[in-house]
C-alpha cells in the first residue's frame, strides 16, 4: 500500500493506482470526459488536471500513477484556471444547440461547463462543421458536437471487439467515424450512447421524444436472453420511451445488448387486450372461422365445455419461453388439480432435472474472469448471451487463458481454437486422446460451457452402459479440476430467460413429459401459456394431437398476437414483463424481479390470476388456493426454496451429481454434429422482438446475422480453412 495526501487528507491506496483513484478514495470528485473505469486510459481530454507537489505544471490525474508520499492538490487557483482553459478549448467548436440536443439534462459537458467553466467566451471565429456518419438504425450521430474523448472508439475495440470506429485527421481536423461508410456492426453498439459524454451519439428511436426530467424510471430485468441483465425502464404516461442498463457487477456489469435496449417498441404492437373466441360465420356463401372479441365469461365457458367433453388426461399444457416463475408454478398447480400429467415447457432438452447443478451455469458469469481454460461445446456465446461473451473477451484481454470450441466455426470477437465439429471430438478429449486434453488436465480453473442445442434432439441417444462408465472414468481421470468442492467448471448456457426457473419448479421438456409422447390417445385440449416457439401441428414433434389437428381445441394465453395465437380457439390476454411484478431465474440460478412500469390495458390480467379464475369455473377440479401474489409466492418458496434469495445465487454443496450425469448428456451418436444454430435471427427471438419495428430494421440491415461471419477475423478464416 502507498501513502498519499489529497488536499491535506492522508489515504492508503494500492500500488499501481492512479492519482484520480486516490482522489476518489477520499471523496474528491475529479471532472473527466475521456476516462472510464472499464476502458483503457487515453488521457486526451485533459479535464482531470490536478496539481502535484514538486511538479512544474498540472498533470492528468487519470494517467499519473501514485507514488509513496505524493501530495496532491485539487482545488488550487492553478487547477481551477487549467480546467477553465480546457473547457474553453472544448467549447470553441461545440455548437450552441443544447435546446434541441437529446443529451440535454444528462450532458457531462453542460454540467462541467457550469461547475468549472467560464461565464463568457472569447472566441468569435467560425466554428468547425463535421459531416454526420451513418452508424446504422440505432445510433444517431451529430459529429459537430464530438469532443474527441474516444470513449466510443475504445469501447468498440476493447469491449465489443469490433474495430469499426476510429479517428482520422489531426488537431482541428480530427474526426471519429468508420473510415469507410459502413454501419457499426456489433450487438453491443447501443452502449456507446451511454458512454458519449456529449450529444454526438444518441439513440435514433428516442430522438426528440422526451427530456430526462419528464421520465419515470422503473428498475427491472431483461428477458431477451438467459443472462437477466439489469435494466432501467424510462416511461412517460403509458408509453416506454427508452431502456438503459443498471449496474450489476455479478451479471451484466454496466452493458446490455441492442436487443435488450431497443426491442421495447414491440410492446406497443399486436397486443392482445381482450379475450377472443373462434366462431364460424358465412362470408360470400362460405363457412369460415374468425376470432371474435368476447367477454371473460364467454371465453371461460367455452374452455369449460371443451374440458368437459374429454377425459382429464387428454388435456395438455405447454409453458412458453417468456413465462415468469409464478405463472409457471400456478400453471403446473392448475394441471395437478385438474388431474392431468401433461404439462411441460416447450424447450426440447434431454437434460436431467435431478439437481440444479445439472442444468445451471454453475461457474457463474462473474467467475469467468477467474478461468484459465475455457471449452465451448455447441454454443455461440456472442449470439446466445452477449454478456457472457463480453466476460470471455474481457478474460482473453487479461491474458493467460486458452479458449477452444467444438461446433460450428464462428466469430466471437476473440481468438478461439476450433477443435472439431461433433461429439467424436468431445469423446476424444474426455478419453485423453486429443492434444487439448493435456491443457484441460493442467488447468487450475477449467470451464466447459455447453449450449442448449447440445442437449436437444441432434443425434441418436446411445444408452450403452459400458460406454458411459468408460466416459465417466475418463472425465474424472483426465480433467481432475473440472469439478471440485470449491470449483464447478461444468456450465450449461440456457437459451431463454427462465429455463432454469421452470426446471426448478419441476417443468420438464415435452420430450420427457409422462404422456405427451407415450399416450396412445391424442390430446384433445391443448393449453398454450405463451408458447410460440413450438408448432403444435408439426409432425416432427411427435405430439399425439398432431394426427388430427383440426379436432384439437387450443387455448392460447399470452400478451401478443404471435404465431400460435392466430390458430387458437380461445385467446386470453395477459400482461407483459413490463406490466407486472414477477420472478425470473437467469442461467446461473439467480432469481430476479421485474416491476410494473404501468398498468396493462383494461381487460389484460396476470397469468396466474387468469388461471385462478378459470379454476373456479371448471366444476371437476379444486380451485387454486391463493388469492394474492404473496400467497402464491409463499407456495412457490415452499416448493422451490431457490427462489427465496432474490438477486443472489445459491451455490450447491454437491457437485458430484454433475459428474455422474455428464455421460448421459454426451451419450449421443459419437459421429453427430453439435450446436446447430437454434436461433435463425439474433434480432427476432421472441414475441416482443418479432413485433418490434426497430428490431425488424436491424434484422434487415444486418442481414439476419446468424453466426456473425459477415466480416470474419483472421483467426476465424484460419479455422474455416481447416
Amino acid at each position: 500500500m502507498l501513502k498519499v495526501t489529497v488536499d491535506g487528507v492522508e489515504v492508503f491506496v494500492e500500488k499501481g493506482s492512479t492519482v484520480l483513484q486516490a482522489c476518489e478514495a477520499v471523496g474528491v470528485e475529479i471532472p473527466r470526459f475521456c476516462y472510464h473505469e472499464r476502458l483503457s486510459i487515453a488521457g486526451n481530454c485533459r479535464m482531470c488536471l490536478v496539481e502535484i507537489e514538486k511538479t512544474p505544471k498540472p498533470v492528468a490525474s487519470c494517467a499519473m500513477p501514485t507514488m509513496n508520499g505524493m501530495k496532491i492538490f485539487t482545488d488550487t487557483p492553478l487547477v481551477k484556471k487549467a480546467r477553465e482553459a480546457v473547457l474553453e478549448f472544448l467549447l470553441l467548436n461545440h455548437p450552441l444547440d443544447c435546446p434541441i440536443c437529446d443529451q440535454g439534462g444528462e450532458c457531462d459537458l453542460q454540467d462541467q461547463a457550469l461547475a468549472f467553466g467560464s461565464d463568457r467566451t472569447r472566441y468569435f471565429e467560425t466554428k468547425r462543421g463535421v459531416e454526420d456518419k451513418n452508424c446504422g438504425p440505432l445510433i444517431k450521430t451529430i459529429m459537430t458536437r464530438c469532443i474527441h474523448c474516444t470513449r466510443c472508439v475504445r469501447f468498440a475495440t476493447e469491449v465489443a471487439g469490433v474495430e469499426d470506429l476510429g479517428t482520422t485527421g489531426r488537431g482541428r481536423e480530427t474526426e471519429i467515424g468508420t473510415y469507410v461508410e459502413k454501419v457499426f456492426g456489433s450487438e453491443l453498439s447501443g452502449n456507446v450512447i451511454d458512454l458519449c459524454p456529449v450529444g454526438a451519439l444518441t439513440s435514433k428511436p428516442y430522438a426528440f421524444m422526451a427530456r430526462p426530467w419528464e421520465l419515470r424510471s422503473t428498475e427491472s430485468i431483461d428477458i431477451s436472453d438467459s443472462v437477466g441483465s439489469n435494466i432501467r425502464i424510462d416511461s412517460r404516461g403509458t408509453e416506454i420511451l427508452r431502456i438503459l442498463p443498471r449496474f450489476n457487477e455479478s451479471v451484466n456489469e454496466e452493458w446490455i445488448s441492442d436487443k435488450a435496449r431497443f426491442g421495447y417498441d414491440g410492446l406497443r404492437y399486436q397486443r392482445l387486450d381482450t379475450p377472443h373466441i373462434r366462431q364460424y360465420v358465412y362470408e360470400d356463401g362460405k363457412k369460415v372461422s374468425k376470432l371474435c372479441e368476447a367477454s371473460w365469461e364467454e371465453a371461460f365457458q367455452k374452455i369449460r365445455y371443451a374440458m368437459e367433453s374429454c377425459d382429464r388426461w387428454q388435456v395438455g399444457g405447454i409453458v412458453g419461453d417468456l413465462v415468469d416463475s409464478e405463472s409457471a408454478f400456478a400453471f403446473k398447480d392448475f394441471f395437478q388439480r385438474l388431474g392431468s400429467p401433461n404439462v411441460s415447457c416447450e424447450e426440447e432438452s434431454f437434460l436431467s432435472d435431478n439437481l440444479p447443478s445439472t442444468y445451471s451455469f454453475n461457474s457463474t458469469i462473474a467467475a469467468l474472469e477467474e478461468a484459465d481454460l475455457v471449452l465451448l461445446v455447441g454454443v455461440n456465446t456472442r449470439y446466445e448471451a452477449a454478456m457472457v461473451n463480453t466476460r470471455l473477451r474481457k478474460r482473453y484481454l487479461e491474458g493467460c487463458v486458452s479458449i477452444g470450441s467444438i461446433g460450428p466455426v464462428q466469430d466471437l470477437t476473440y481468438p478461439v481454437e476450433h477443435l472439431g465439429f461433433g461429439t467424436k471430438t468431445l469423446y476424444n478429449i474426455a478419453s485423453g486422446r486429443h492434444p487439448f486434453c493435456k491443457r484441460l488436465a493442467q488447468a487450475s480453473n477449467p470451464i466447459i460451457i455447453c449450449g442448449s442445442s447440445v442437449f436437444g434432439n441432434n443425434g441418436e441417444y446411445n444408452s450403452n452402459i459400458s460406454l458411459n462408465n468408460n466416459l465417466l472414468s475418463s472425465l474424472k481421470a483426465n480433467i481432475p479440476n473440472l469439478i471440485t468442492p470449491s470449483w464447478s467448471g461444468f456450465s450449461v448456457l440456457s437459451k431463454n430467460c427462465n429455463d432454469v426457473g421452470l426446471r426448478d419448479i419441476g417443468l420438464s421438456s415435452w420430450s420427457k413429459a409422462p404422456t405427451f409422447a407415450s399416450e396412445p390417445e391424442r390430446i384433445k385440449v391443448l393449453y398454450l401459456l405463451g408458447a410460440d416457439e413450438i408448432d403444435p401441428y408439426k409432425d416432427t414433434y411427435d405430439f399425439p394431437y398432431s394426427q388430427e389437428p383440426l379436432d384439437t381445441f387450443i387455448i392460447y394465453q399470452g400478451h401478443h398476437m404471435d404465431r400460435n395465437a392466430s390458430s387458437a380457439d380461445v385467446i386470453l390476454p395477459g400482461l407483459a414483463f413490463t406490466e407486472k411484478r414477477a420472478l425470473y431465474m437467469n442461467t446461473e440460478g439467480r432469481p430476479q424481479e421485474t416491476n410494473p412500469v404501468f398498468k396493462g390495458r383494461t381487460l389484460m390480467r396476470e397469468a396466474w390470476k387468469i388461471l385462478r379464475a378459470l379454476s373456479e369455473v371448471i366444476p371437476f377440479m379444486e380451485p387454486l388456493p391463493y388469492d394474492t401474489q404473496d400467497e402464491l409466492r409463499s407456495k412457490l418458496y415452499g416448493s422451490s426454496p431457490s427462489f427465496v434469495s432474490k438477486g443472489s445465487v445459491q451455490r450447491t454443496t454437491s457437485f458430484e451429481g454433475v459428474v455422474e450425469n455428464l455421460p448421459d448428456y454426451f451419450a449421443y451418436n459419437r459421429h453427430s454434429g453439435l450446436g446447430s444454430i437454434v436461433i435463425p435471427d439474433f434480432y427476432m427471438t421472441n414475441a416482443i422482438t418479432r413485433n418490434s419495428k426497430v428490431m425488424a430494421e436491424c434484422s434487415a440491415t444486418y442481414g439476419n446475422r446468424s453466426n456473425f461471419l459477415k466480416n470474419p477475423k483472421p483467426w476465424v478464416m484460419k479455422n474455416l480453412k481447416k
